[in-house]
Formats: structure tokens, sequence, C-alpha cells
């Protein structure tokens, strides 16, 4: 399965037959709320709601919304907040989390707890799915937004987590583009070395489940016809299901660019967690959370 755009996605998961549990932590937040019981009205969500129940009600009220008491549970400060979401994950009473009015160091610092936390092992990343008006299909995008400057061995797992991610939309063999600014490894240029190993890895089955490319420019990874032109032969160009960044600053540099001046949709999430976490900034739209709620749904393994 390949989602053309998030309608495709939004119409999966309502038709998948379940609604998924999101624990909201710190609940107490109008634009977060928002997003929440739009995707409660679309069959996506249940909210569980986390943190100050006076003040959550108080919201509830402003939008005209209602939940039961039983899922509202009143909790004194964020990090209690944060720490009664990955209980409920734990306990099997939530499937994935979303931040509300909390810093993300607090809400990251419950996840990453070593005894009673939600690590696997992996590194954590984010990802970002755009939907583009001049592609054929959402894009996934990482790491802009978790991992600054990682090694070849994260590189790896960030590929890991970003295809494990898609298989679990239904994604079979995502197709994986290693970005540099150039196409042969180029001992100068770090992130091409690490491109070449990373596609020796995938064809050695070290990285399973898809296929991946690099070094590989964005030109020839998003035109089919600038690879011809270059005699550059990949089941990759202009067929990407998945791009990697070299560093956090080329993946924000890259994602604000597609969304400002390019007209992208975008939703994002932690992955590597146990679960999904969504971890909006307090500046994203209401959509934006939104369809990262969609996303983080779609995402969660069955």
């Amino acid at each position: 399965m390949i989602f053309k755009n998030f309608k495709e996605l939004i119409e999966s998961v309502q038709n998948s037959g379940s609604k998924k549990r999101v624990a909201v932590v710190s609940a107490q937040d109008e634009h977060t709320l928002q997003a929440v019981f739009r995707a409660r009205k679309d069959n996506i969500v249940d909210p569980i709601l986390i943190g100050d129940k006076v003040k959550i009600k108080e919201v509830l009220e402003n939008l005209k919304e209602s939940l039961d008491e039983d899922s509202i549970i009143n909790v004194e400060g964020d990090a209690a907040a944060a720490e009664k979401a990955v209980e409920l994950i734990h306990t099997n009473k939530a499937d994935f989390i979303m931040k509300g009015k909390i810093q993300t160091a607090d809400l990251l610092r419950a996840v990453v707890n070593k005894e009673k936390g939600l690590r696997t092992g992996s590194v954590m990343s984010h990802v970002v799915i755009h939907e583009i008006p001049t592609y054929h299909k959402l894009l996934a995008v990482t790491d802009g937004g978790m991992m600054m400057y990682p090694n070849v061995d994260e590189k790896k797992q960030i590929i890991e987590n970003a295809v494990n991610t898609l298989r679990a939309m239904g994604y079979e063999k995502p197709k994986v583009a290693v970005l540099a600014a150039v196409e042969k490894v180029n001992p100068k240029m770090p992130e091409s070395v690490d491109a070449g190993m990373l596609k020796e890895m995938n064809q050695k089955g070290e990285i399973e489940n898809c296929i991946v490319e690099g070094p590989i420019s964005y030109d020839l990874t998003m035109s089919k016809e600038s690879a011809e032109i270059k005699g550059f032969e990949s089941p990759v160009t202009g067929d990407a299901d998945i791009l990697i960044v070299p560093n956090i600053t080329a993946g924000n540099i890259l994602g604000k660019s597609l969304v400002y001046s390019a007209g992208a949709k975008m939703a994002g999430f932690i992955v590597g967690a146990k679960v999904p976490i969504v971890l909006t900034s307090r500046g994203s739209s209401a959509e934006e959370k939104y369809l990262s709620l969609v996303l983080s749904a779609a995402a969660v393994k069955q």
C-alpha cells in the first residue's frame, strides 16, 4: 500500500475498524484539543486527557466538547502527567502519546527513563511526512528534528525507524534515498561516505525490508528525468518514499522549504520508542497536529 496524499491515509485509518487510544500529556491546551476532538469525530482516536482536570474541563467547555470522567485523569504537574502517559502505554490502556502544554524535554524525560520509560534499544528519531503538490505520493523526511549530527550507525537506525514506520502503515518495501550533494563517494564529503556505507549495508542484508540508494542528490532523487540525463540508474529515482538527510540542519531547512516555498502539508512524530509520540511545536497549526494524530494512529503496530 502506498498513499498518494493525506486524504487516502485518513480514509485508510478510518476504514481500519479500530480507533487508537491517544494519551494527551498536559492536555489543558486549546489548539491540541481542537486537533484531538477533530480526530475523535473522524473516528481516528479515542482520547485520554491527562493533566489539570479543572483547566482541561474549562478548555472543553470553550470548545463545546465533552468527555466522560474516566477519560480525564487529574495529576499535579507536567512530570506526573508524562509519567502517567508512559504508565498507560505499559498497561496497554493507550496506543500512543501526544504532547500538550508541556515542554518537550519534560515529556521526553519520562519516555527515555531507563527503568520505566519506552526505549527499545534503538535511537529515537523524528519523521515528517509531506504531501507535496508536485510529487505523486507522500514523502517521508528524517531526521530534521531529533538527532543532530548522527554517525553512520545512528543513520542506519534512523533508516530502520522510518522503514519500520512505513511498513506498519502498510508499505511493503520502501525506497530510501540517502541525500548528499553528489552521486559518488567523496572522502572529503563525510555524508557521501556514510551514504555509500549505508547502501552497502542494505545490499548485504544488514538493513532489511527496503531499497537504499546513496549517495544521491535531491534533484536525482525527485526527478527521474534528471537522473536519466545524468545517466544515473536506480529504482529510487523519481519514486523515493523516504529521504535521509545528513544532519538536523539540512532536514530542518528542507522541511521548512517544502512547507513555506513549495506548498507542502506536513505531519510529524517521534519514532523508535515503544509507541509513536506526537511532538508538534507550539507554533504548529491545528491541521498539522490533526494530521500528526492521523499519522501516529496509522503507524501504531497492530
